[in-house]
């Protein structure tokens, strides 16, 4: 038989705010809030290039509840060109675009069909297959109790679930209708269409239990090509291709300071990284990490926010687009911070462990804005210890 095609996205957050880029200024953050738009545009526009049977969008395809209009406007155009192209689009909504959200109502065309509050069935025929797709959207934005359980199991013709959650147990984000691979499994499913964890990641291969991430990165721990799968699909064979769509990369780069001695040959160290990894990357927000800097990370460090602006002047304006979010230099004088008073408190605090972190944070989280602040992960747990124990030791070596 010839085998099915379809695309599998998730987690588009379109108009997302970006939080976390408040340094940015308006220019910036202006190209950067169109970035989940122009995404989302080269998806669009490779669907009806190469005429799949169907699309599966599978939660969070806004980044708020309130669905902003600009948002679901640019979202409707999309499924009007795809409609306009004869391709069915099968969508469930997720905990940031549940359906408890107010949002003025934006009409969507024939070919997209919406999942509701319970786990139900959709059914379609492709060149004599009977394809069935099983799904659900978010009633609230906490759907905190596993939904796996009213999923059917397979019988004839070939089965896609549509699963927007998590892992049981998973420590690194916001639990939401958890499951367990065994219990996808069980289901005897051809394929699993998941969405919520914005990192690229296949769960099984056999049969296919997939995270697609995110269509475009939206801060530091988002870095990487971001897209979606493009997935052919028979009764015992499953093939997938990731296609990017990133329309900018957030990333991180090494700069060796080797041999350098003068700032101006510094700033032409870090320029020539750049534009190197821009000729392979195109558009990118990029930390960059300074090494080799003995002799040098001292003077720099000390005025690093003027270095950073001077850096960021360089590329103002120009194509590709980059913005530079941060500089980072090497701990200063490891070897002479041994026996000073700051080992045991830097002891204590990366005995920490990620409870005793949420604990220092719950008060901010259990604010009323608290929902609108990405889940704690552990690398923000790690790169908190990092900078707290930068900053302990900078104020160290001042006193000193």
């Amino acid at each position: 038989m010839k085998p099915i095609r379809f695309l599998h996205t998730a987690d588009l957050h379109l108009d997302s705010p970006f939080k976390g880029m408040a340094s940015a200024g308006p220019a910036e953050l202006a190209r950067l809030q169109q970035s989940t738009f122009a995404a989302f545009d080269r998806f669009i526009a490779y669907a009806v290039k190469e005429q799949p049977d169907f699309i599966v969008i599978v939660g969070d395809l806004y980044d708020g509840e309130d669905r902003s209009l600009r948002a679901q406007i640019r979202f409707q155009q999309g499924m009007q060109q795809l409609q306009n192209a004869g391709i069915p689009v099968f969508i469930s909504y997720g905990n940031h675009d549940h359906l408890a959200g107010k949002w003025t109502r934006v009409s969507l065309p024939e070919n997209v069909a919406v999942f509701s509050a319970d786990v139900e069935q959709k059914q379609l025929n492709v060149r004599g297959d009977h394809i069935y797709l099983h799904g659900f959207s978010y009633p609230q934005r906490h759907a905190k109790d596993p939904m796996i359980m009213h999923y059917p199991e397979a019988t004839d013709g070939i089965h896609i679930g549509l699963l927007h959650g998590s892992v049981a147990g998973d420590a690194e984000h916001a639990v939401y209708a958890p499951f367990t691979v065994s219990e996808l499994l069980d289901r005897n499913y051809h394929y699993w269409a998941l969405g919520h964890i914005h990192k690229r990641q296949v769960l099984s291969e056999d049969p296919p239990i997939v995270y697609p991430g995110n269509i475009q990165g939206r801060h530091r721990n988002e870095q990487g090509l971001k897209g979606f799968y493009d997935v052919s699909l028979t009764h015992h064979t499953a093939s997938l291709k990731f296609v990017g769509t990133s329309d900018i990369v957030f990333t991180s780069l090494t700069v060796s300071c080797e041999g350098i001695e003068y700032a101006d040959d510094w700033i032409s160290a870090c320029q020539d990284a750049i534009d190197h990894l821009t000729a392979d990357t195109g558009n990118i927000v990029v930390e960059l990490l300074m090494e080799n800097t003995e002799g040098l990370a001292e003077d720099l460090a000390a005025t690093e926010s003027e270095w950073l602006d001077i850096l960021r002047e360089q590329y103002e304006g120009m194509e590709p687009f980059v913005w530079i979010s941060s500089i980072k230099w090497p701990s200063a004088r490891q070897s002479d911070r041994s026996g000073t008073l700051l080992d045991p408190v830097e002891q204590t605090l990366f005995s920490w462990q990620a409870d005793d972190w949420k604990e220092l944070v719950k008060e901010v989280y259990g604010h009323k804005a608290g929902r609108y602040l990405e889940a704690l992960t552990a690398e923000d747990i790690r790169r908190w210890k990092q900078q707290a124990a930068e900053l302990l030791e900078n104020e160290m070596l001042k006193e000193g």
